[in-house]
Formats: C-alpha cells, sequence, structure tokens
C-alpha cells in the first residue's frame, strides 16, 4: 500500500463520533479501495499468533484428552471471531482511529483497563517458552529447566530485536509471518497424506457433530473453565489480539487509515510525533461507492486468511493429535508439554524418525512466530492508548517511541516471571487464553455500542453482523460465568 497520506482537514466535526474524551473527528474523502492481492498480510499476521495459541497447543491438548468431542465448539468459536474481527475493523476502516480509541471516545476508563485487558493476559511468555520447548525436545536441553529459560530469554531479546531496528515494523512483521504461515501449511498438508486417513476425517463429521456437555461443559477433570474458556478464545486469536486487526489493517493503509502514520523504528525509521486521531467520510455516494469496495475486500481478506486457514489448522493439528496420543490412549502431566512430545514419538513410529525433529521444529516455528506477533499488538494497543489519551501534544513520546519501550517492559517482565520459577508453558497459555476469553466478553458488548453509536447511519452495525455480535455477548459471557463459578471464585473462597 501507498505511504501514509496526511491528515485531510475541513468540513467542520462529525455529530456522530463522540468527542466529549477526545478532540473530535474531521472530515475527509475515502481513498479508493485496494484490490485483494494488495492488502492481504493483517488477516494473515493474525493467523500467525491463532496457530501459535489454540490451534497448536490448547485445542491438540483437548483433543489428547477426549479426542475430537468439542471440535465443534472450535468451529463456532473462530466463526464468531471472523465476524468479531469484521467489527473491529469496521471502526477503524470508517474512521482511521482504533476500536480501543473508539471504546474510549464512549467512556474515558475504558482506556486504562484496556491497558489492564492487553498486558496482564500476554505478559505470561507462554509462547517463547514452548518454542524453546519444542527446540529442547530436538536439541536435548528440555530437561534443564535453567537452560530452557535461557533460551527462552534469548527469542525474547531477539524478537525485540528485529522489531526495534526494522524501518517500518509492520511490513517486517508479515513479511516474516507470512514466510512461517507457509512454512507451517506446507507441513500440515504433507502430514495429511501421511498421517491419517479416510477414516480418521469421517471422525469430524461424527465424533465433532455430537455435543460433549456432561457434568459442566466436559466430565474430564483436565478440562478445567480455565481450559475451556482459553480454548474458546484461542479458537482464533483471542483477546487483545483480535483488537490490534486495527492497528495492523491501519499501518496497511486500508480504508481511513492510509491517513495515519505507521509505527517506524527510532534507528532507522522516522517515527511521527501526530497522535492518532482520526477522519471520517461523509456518507455521500461517491463515498459510500468506496466505502463498499473497502468493506468487501476487508471480508474476503479476514475470510479466507483468518477463518478458512485458520480453520483448517485447528482441525488438522487436532486430528492429528487424535489420531495419535488419544488413540493410543497415552498417559502424560496435564500440566506440561509431554503430550506434544509424545505426539511426536507416535508421528515418528509412523511415518519414520525424520517426522520427530520436523514436527517439534515446526512447533518451534509456530510458538516463535506467536511471540512475535504477541509483544508487536502489545505495542501497539497499548502505545496508541498512552499516546491517543494522554501523551497527544507530547512531540518525545511518539507512538512509535512508546510501542518500542512497552515491548522491551514486556521482554523484561517476562524473564522476570521466567526467572521466579513459574516456566511451564501450557499453564502460561491456559492463564493467557483464559483471561482474553473475559475481555471478549467485555469487548463484544463494546463493538455493538461503539458500532451502533459512533458511526454514521448508513455504514453502522445491523441485521445478521448485529445478532451475531450479540451471540457472541452470550457465548462469552456463559464461558465467563462458567469460568469464574468454577475455577476463580471457588480459589478466592479457598474452596479450590
Amino acid at each position: 500500500m501507498a505511504e501514509a497520506m496526511s491528515r485531510p482537514g475541513g468540513g467542520g466535526i462529525s455529530p456522530d463520533v463522540p468527542d466529549k474524551f477526545l478532540p473530535g473527528v474531521g472530515y475527509g474523502d475515502l481513498p479508493e479501495p485496494a484490490r485483494l492481492r494488495r492488502v492481504i498480510g493483517p488477516s494473515v499476521v493474525l493467523l500467525a499468533v491463532s496457530i501459535g495459541s489454540g490451534e497448536f497447543v490448547i485445542w491438540p491438548f483437548i483433543s489428547s484428552r477426549i479426542g475430537l468431542a468439542l471440535l465443534w465448539i472450535a468451529m463456532i468459536g473462530i466463526l464468531t471471531q471472523y465476524f468479531i474481527n469484521m467489527e473491529i475493523e469496521r471502526y477503524t476502516l470508517a474512521t482511521g482511529e482504533t476500536s480501543v480509541t473508539g471504546f474510549t471516545r464512549l467512556w474515558k476508563h475504558w482506556s486504562w483497563l484496556f491497558i489492564l485487558f492487553t498486558a496482564i493476559p500476554w505478559v505470561w511468555p507462554g509462547w517463547a517458552t514452548g518454542a524453546a520447548t519444542t527446540a529442547g525436545f530436538v536439541f536435548g536441553w528440555e530437561a534443564s529447566s535453567a537452560t530452557n529459560n535461557i533460551v527462552t530469554v534469548l527469542a525474547l531479546v531477539a524478537i525485540g530485536i528485529a522489531l526495534t531496528v526494522s524501518p517500518v515494523v509492520y511490513t517486517v512483521v508479515e513479511k516474516f509471518q507470512m514466510l512461517m504461515v507457509a512454512v507451517i501449511f506446507v507441513f500440515l498438508i504433507a502430514a495429511i497424506f501421511l498421517v491419517t486417513d479416510a477414516g480418521d476425517w469421517a471422525g469430524i463429521a461424527t465424533e465433532a457433530a455430537m455435543p460433549a456437555l456432561v457434568g459442566g461443559p466436559v466430565s474430564d477433570p483436565a478440562i478445567t473453565g480455565a481450559v475451556l474458556l482459553g480454548a474458546l478464545a484461542f479458537a482464533g486469536a483471542g483477546g487483545s489480539v483480535n483488537l490490534a486487526q486495527s492497528n495492523w489493517i491501519r499501518d496497511k493503509g486500508m480504508g481511513m487509515g492510509a491517513y495515519i502514520p505507521k509505527i517506524e523504528s527510532p534507528f532507522t525509521g522516522e517515527p511521527a510525533a501526530v497522535a492518532s486521531v482520526g477522519t471520517i467520510f461523509p456518507t455521500d455516494d461517491e463515498n459510500m461507492r468506496r466505502w463498499r469496495g473497502w468493506w468487501r475486500v476487508a471480508n474476503q481478506e479476514q475470510f479466507w486468511f483468518f477463518f478458512v486457514a485458520g480453520l483448517l489448522s485447528i482441525v488438522i493439528f487436532s486430528v492429528l493429535t487424535t489420531v495419535t496420543v488419544f488413540a493410543e490412549g497415552v498417559d502424560f502431566a496435564e500440566g506440561s508439554f509431554e503430550f506434544i512430545r509424545v505426539e511426536g514419538e507416535l508421528l515418528g513410529e509412523q511415518v519414520g524418525a525424520w517426522m520427530v525433529p520436523t514436527f517439534y521444529l515446526i512447533g518451534t516455528v509456530v510458538l516463535f512466530s506467536t511471540n512475535l506477533g504477541v509483544l508487536d499488538h502489545v505495542g501497539r494497543v497499548i502505545g496508541d492508548i498512552l499516546k491517543t489519551n494522554w501523551l497527544r501534544d507530547s512531540a518525545r513520546w511518539t507512538e512509535s517511541a512508546l510501542y518500542f519501550t512497552i515491548v522491551w517492559i514486556e521482554i523484561a517482565i517476562g524473564a522476570i516471571i521466567l526467572l521466579s520459577g513459574v516456566n511451564e508453558p501450557l499453564r502460561l497459555l491456559i492463564i493467557a487464553s483464559s483471561l482474553n476469553g473475559i475481555s471478549m466478553f467485555v469487548y463484544s458488548i463494546l463493538l455493538i455500542w461503539l458500532n451502533r453509536k459512533a458511526l454514521p447511519g448508513p455504514i453502522r452495525i445491523t441485521g445478521v453482523r448485529l445478532v451475531v455480535m450479540v451471540w457472541s455477548v452470550i457465548f462469552f459471557g456463559y464461558f465467563t460465568y462458567f469460568l469464574l463459578s468454577n475455577d476463580i471464585i471457588p480459589i478466592l473462597l479457598g474452596q479450590g
């Protein structure tokens, strides 16, 4: 896409976008929509985070315990996230602002609450820890927690350096994640032919089609409320990563995001000090024609490269786990990556010795690319909140400077967590995912409010999409209640 254009002016202030807590939004023409091939990227970045969260870890963990009985929930979860993501994109395409900025226009305290919703769930370095663990299966250091911690910290530092020296950060993140996703899907396609047969896939239409909701969602004691809510949140990306779609499509130059400066390196780029206050377009015939073009191409990009690709990865990884670990009835430690180690060994028995290190190294690629996306999105979301709400007039604290400061703080905190002894990757990922499920319940409500209240009538959420968002509130609301009542409240009362 073209470089960010200067913000258009004139035309007065929009009466639709609330301006009680932030400066008003002016008018400007919507840029001409781009073709699909030119906007492919944001959903691939989101997919890379998705694969390392639910697709490779949490859903295969569930499948290793109960087979494909809950896969239908994953299918509903990722389809729901597709619609959530498009409502996140709707506000940004229309104004150039992130959806979180939109939330703070409705109520100023959402600013610091979403800093917490972003920082707390993602501060746990479960992905880098998992990447070091799967690499350790190959190179022999997984038995040493000290070595594993050192490798994890080095991986985090490597990600921080790569982001810091990138002239335009999004461009590097997109290219890297596209390469990683391509490698992962080559492996998945090969695994389908090497490991599975028609009978394994028939199980999806039988076992996965029969809801298992006995004794709560499931009777297996390892599938706790935290695991289930985390699996739902990570059937796709989950939590504030979904919100980062606003930041990524903006840096891609989509819709009114073309007028917003990109995040650039303080060393190799030229960071802009301008706060990310947006611009909206008048809903005349010409701009509405452009809007329909942008909305169509944004939906296509999200549908094919997030929903379809994400669903395929969930299904394939879950089937691979079911035909190996679950089919063999292997017992393993519930709080570790033992099921992944066992799966690699069983794949090797079926295919050949070369498959064992290949599977583990693919896991390393998956989890490393996820942690890159995690650090990138945390820096973007929190940096945008700080700049827009409290540091709009600061020339020193550009959004780029805030981004890099936050990324390195996140790396430092992750290292401290590891050194404190909390270094079990599955445990860390379940903590992150369940907390993200709660935030999804909250922002599903806010997206309905925002896209009904803060946009002009012709581009507001209506019809089927509104119904789906109400469903999202109910969906994540129920499982948030399940988590609180079955896990968190009993612990607080000393009953867990």
